[in-house]
């Protein structure tokens, strides 16, 4: 985690993820990239392509830097390599390609959540580079004074294709030396008695070397529910789960529930593509 990605619209969502990002960089000896989109009709897109300056979004540019140098020479970016960033861009890409271009570890973004008719069809820029991003990403809700995490509550069916991101997931709770707590679900539909579920886990976790950990076999209406309730009930500082990146008519149909986590839990969720 030497390279966090912080986007911000300059919200007090955004503003409290910038505080947990730079508590991970001081931890880490990291660096920030403090980005800010600003989002342009097609025509003014095109004008800039073509080299024309437009005196409104020339002037929206400028602010949006000052807001970015107030915020680098603010008390949370004390001591700390901070780079400001400002794209002309759809917020999603715009995330998604300065990530990729800077080698970035996590990313790290506030969110309020969606609900409704927005979160069916539209979904938050969140719940968007939660699906595609090839990094961690970790969500934030609220403003966490001191982001330590003690006990980390990882939710899985622990099967063969979690292996490869699960590495990432050790490697997240060994660098803040949390204890991981691997939970499997039960749900009505989809249930397996706890000698069965215990062996699964057992077979998962051979060749991993995790520094501190529990397994855990929790029974709950819905997986979902599942989680937000073993978490609460363990009181977890941080949810983890892994992410398909499904898209298109197969997201629609099947959802993913580490969206729908990022849109419902209070407590901050990391995610990891498999």
């Amino acid at each position: 985690m030497k390279k966090i990605l912080i986007p911000t619209d300059f919200s007090k969502h955004a503003e409290y993820a910038l505080k947990v990002a730079a508590q991970i960089a001081r931890k880490n000896n990291g660096e920030i990239y403090l980005l800010h989109i600003l989002e342009l009709p097609h025509q003014a897109g095109d004008a800039l392509s073509s080299g024309h300056e437009i005196p409104e979004i020339m002037f929206f540019k400028r602010a949006a830097m000052q807001k970015l140098e107030d915020l680098m020479d603010s008390e949370i970016f004390e001591g700390l390599n901070v780079s400001e960033i400002v794209q002309f861009d759809l917020a999603f890409d715009g995330i998604m390609d300065i990530s990729k271009k800077n080698n970035v570890d996590l990313i790290v973004m506030g969110s309020h959540g969606a609900s409704g008719f927005k979160e069916m069809f539209i979904g938050s820029n969140a719940e968007k580079v939660v699906r595609s991003s090839d990094v961690p990403v970790l969500i934030i809700k609220n403003e966490i004074e001191n982001f330590e995490i003690n006990k980390f509550v990882f939710a899985s069916d622990f099967s063969e294709e979690i292996k490869a991101p699960f590495e990432k997931v050790v490697a997240f709770a060994n660098a803040f030396d949390a204890e991981l707590n691997l939970v499997m679900i039960n749900t009505p539909n989809s249930f397996k008695s706890t000698l069965v579920a215990q062996d699964i886990m057992n077979k998962f976790l051979t060749g991993f070397t995790i520094k501190k950990h529990a397994t855990h076999i929790f029974n709950d209406a819905n997986v979902e529910k599942g989680i937000l309730n073993f978490a609460k009930s363990i009181d977890a500082d941080l949810i983890g789960m892994c992410t398909h990146g499904r898209k298109g008519l197969s997201h629609f149909f099947n959802g993913s529930i580490s969206e729908d986590l990022v849109n419902h839990a209070l407590k901050p969720v990391v995610t990891f593509k498999i």
